[in-house]
């Protein structure tokens, strides 16, 4: 659960922003698929000779789409996000995953990167048992076959294998500093509100002004040596009490005068995006999170490098979009659609085998 609720929130609520159908790299504009015509039956678009079909963005965006419903709910897909429906955003999200495995194949044959047997037979088998999980209106109403399943599962693993190629050499030196984890307890003062569609919202100037003035009153009672735990449960409006973070996590005046902090030391009102924060650092060194930090950060390093090689692969790529087809997509409301265990299966059976 506690995967799912991260894979959600980073990827619905964050990441969910591109802007049109194209094959998605971190930190960069997508490369657009071109509109053309001549697509044979049931496909929506085409990355030089490797093809995606109606029943694969099916599968991705059932799956994803029943996996958010057992943590939020249905009433999850009445919000926005920029003013932009999250079907909407799931949907472009599906096919810019797919067109990424797809061209991440193609620069595995360029390689030479291959699945040998015993990677094909443990992919076999895990296609065998999501496709025993279906029933047989799922299997109609998504369109599949067993044989579909497994190329599926092959170019997900094909796509995995050529990233942990590319970057198998990246394994860059962290220091302590880098990476220092510090943990704090914090009083927030928020300063907007949801509305109806689950919108943010900015509080007046009059509305801001009294929220300070409780930041005012709440530090000063931490100065006067007030329990910093009571104070928490008297005024935040967050439910993340504790924090424990590296650089580069939180906004900038958030983190610097987080850093600055001595081990119970309270800082003065800091004013973000979204309110008002006061800290009380708890500990100015984690050695366990800044070990588990220097992992995360070498991950980032490595997928730069994949990135940079991903994009000069991608440029001059044919991509062409059946745009026709493309705009008919949408979920399917029958309620008896209810598979979920597709990329599960994967991790648990493949990558965590």
């Amino acid at each position: 659960m506690k995967k799912i609720m991260s894979h959600i929130l980073v990827v619905v609520m964050l990441c969910l922003t591109l802007s049109g159908c194209g094959i998605e790299k971190q930190g960069e504009k997508s490369t657009k698929i071109v509109l053309t015509t001549g697509f044979e039956k049931d496909e929506i678009f085409r990355i030089e000779k490797m093809s995606c079909t109606l029943p694969e963005i099916m599968v991705y965006l059932m799956n994803t789409k029943n996996e958010y419903e057992e943590v939020f709910g249905e009433e999850i897909w009445e919000a926005t996000k920029e003013g932009k429906d999250l079907q909407s955003q799931l949907k472009e999200r599906v096919i810019a995953n797919i067109a990424r495995i797809k061209a991440m194949n193609l620069m595995a044959e360029k390689e030479g990167i291959s699945l040998n047997e015993e990677e094909l037979s443990c992919l076999q088998g895990i296609a065998q048992t999501y496709y025993a999980s279906l029933t047989a209106e799922e299997i109609e109403a998504l369109s599949v076959t067993e044989d579909l399943i497994y190329r599926m599962y092959q170019e997900k693993a094909l796509a995995d294998k050529i990233y942990d190629y590319l970057i198998a050499d990246i394994n860059p030196e962290i220091s302590d500093d880098e990476a220092r984890t510090i943990k704090v307890a914090c009083i927030f003062f928020k300063t907007y509100h949801l509305d109806e569609k689950g919108d943010k919202q900015e509080f007046s100037e009059q509305s801001k002004q009294e929220t300070y003035e409780k930041a005012k009153e709440a530090l000063q009672r931490a100065k006067d040596g007030e329990n910093f735990d009571a104070l928490i449960t008297e005024y935040s409006d967050s439910e993340e009490h504790i924090l424990s973070f590296g650089k580069g996590t939180y906004e900038e005046a958030f983190e610097k005068a987080a850093f600055d902090l001595a081990t119970d030391e309270v800082s003065h009102i800091i004013t973000t995006s979204d309110g008002y924060a006061i800290l009380k650092c708890i500990s100015t060194f984690d050695r366990d999170e800044t070990d588990r930090n220097k992992l995360k950060i070498v991950e980032e390093k490595r997928k730069e490098v994949f990135n940079e090689e991903y994009s000069t692969f991608i440029t001059g790529l044919t991509k062409t979009l059946n745009e026709k087809l493309w705009d008919t997509v949408t979920f399917i409301s029958e309620p008896k659609i209810t598979t979920s265990s597709f990329f599960d299966l994967y991790t648990q059976m493949y990558t965590e085998r």
